[in-house]
């Protein structure tokens, strides 16, 4: 999802605009994690995150820090937030008791 959010409207206050920016994120990659994957045992989404102002000034975050980049552009006083979610596949990291089991056999 690459889009630029409005974050003012004449008819809605301001922060019920935010908290629906902030729902309709959540709803995407809620969306997005009911995907199947090809080696679900292995596999998991991952999301790829970036939010600025504008596009050109779009800065890398994670995931979990996306709603907290999203207040702070808007305590700056911006209008408009460009928001990008790409999902992609990662690989598990392997479990250390796993790599025990099987070293005992």
């Amino acid at each position: 999802m690459k889009k630029i959010f409005k974050l003012t409207d004449e008819k809605k206050h301001e922060d019920r605009v935010l908290e629906a920016v902030k729902h309709e994120i959540r709803k995407y990659v809620k969306r997005e994690k009911k995907k199947k994957l090809d080696d679900a045992q292995n596999t998991y989404w991952d999301f790829d995150c970036k939010i600025g102002v504008t596009p050109d000034t779009a800065k890398v975050v994670e995931y979990d820090a996306l709603i907290k980049e999203l207040d702070a552009v808007k305590a700056d006083g911006a209008t408009d937030c460009y928001i990008e979610i790409l999902a992609k596949v990662v690989q598990k990291p392997t479990k250390e008791t796993d790599l025990e089991e099987d070293a005992a056999e």
